[in-house]
């Protein structure tokens, strides 16, 4: 793959206000990056704004649909737009825009079509962390690997990079309405570990929690857990494609 790929950052947002026009400021700081997209989810605050006087492109849902069609919405802007690479990150500024080059350095040189961040492997860290969340975040990833066969030591990180062609490519639907909310990152990620012609790998980031439960997570327990396990459950059981 070239050296000159065009790489858009999509950073889904729901009332976002006084975090997400950090996020994007922190981001267009980085030169390897070409435009940030931010797609707001019907926020009842002034993220939208917020995002777009820090320099963001703004795609703004109408009605609250979910983190999944946030991320839907920005690699359908990615494609529309004849970008080569996308990278996913919080809008929530859990992740370090910093390391945006090392994660999508290993597609830029063309050894890798899809990257997903762990902060559970050497160099990886994570600020913050709580005994429950360490704990429920590696059975999941236990769990997502031996469903699939490969060890994945962070399945549910939400920073991650692609090659926007596979969508083309290879039979990744994500034009299915079941992926709206928290289940759509885990069907990527399981349809590309389970293509053989997909190079992924897993490279060490940062993750930053928030002292206050309400701000580092907007998921709610059983329901929400339930919709990331279920993609994994269901492709597993070919019971969706």
């Amino acid at each position: 793959m070239a050296q000159n790929n065009c790489l858009l950052i999509i950073l889904p947002a729901y009332n976002e206000s006084g975090k997400i026009g950090r996020v994007v400021e922190k981001v267009k700081r980085e030169n390897i990056v070409d435009e940030v997209v931010v797609v707001d989810d019907c926020s009842t605050d002034g993220t939208s704004e917020e995002a777009a006087g820090a320099g963001a492109t703004v795609i703004r849902h109408e009605t609250n649909r979910g983190v999944g069609a946030g991320i839907r919405s920005g690699i359908k802007y990615g494609l529309e737009n004849n970008y080569d690479l996308c990278a996913v990150l919080s809008g929530d500024n859990q992740h370090e825009p910093t390391e945006i080059e090392r994660v999508v350095k290993p597609i830029i040189d063309g050894d890798y079509d899809f990257i997903q961040g762990s902060r559970r492997i050497a160099g990886g860290k994570v600020v913050n962390d709580r005994p429950f969340r360490m704990v429920t975040t590696r059975l999941y990833s236990l769990f997502f690997s031996i469903l699939t066969g490969r060890r994945i030591t962070d399945a549910t990180n939400g920073f991650r990079a692609f090659r926007l062609s596979l969508f083309d490519e290879y039979d990744i639907d994500l034009n299915q309405s079941w992926l709206d909310r928290y289940e759509l990152e885990p069907y990527i990620l399981y349809r590309a570990v389970k293509n053989r012609m997909i190079r992924l790998k897993e490279v060490p980031i940062t993750i930053y929690y928030h002292q206050s439960a309400r701000e580092y997570t907007k998921m709610r327990p059983f329901r929400d857990w339930w919709r990331i396990a279920k993609p994994v459950v269901y492709l597993f059981l070919r019971l969706r494609k």
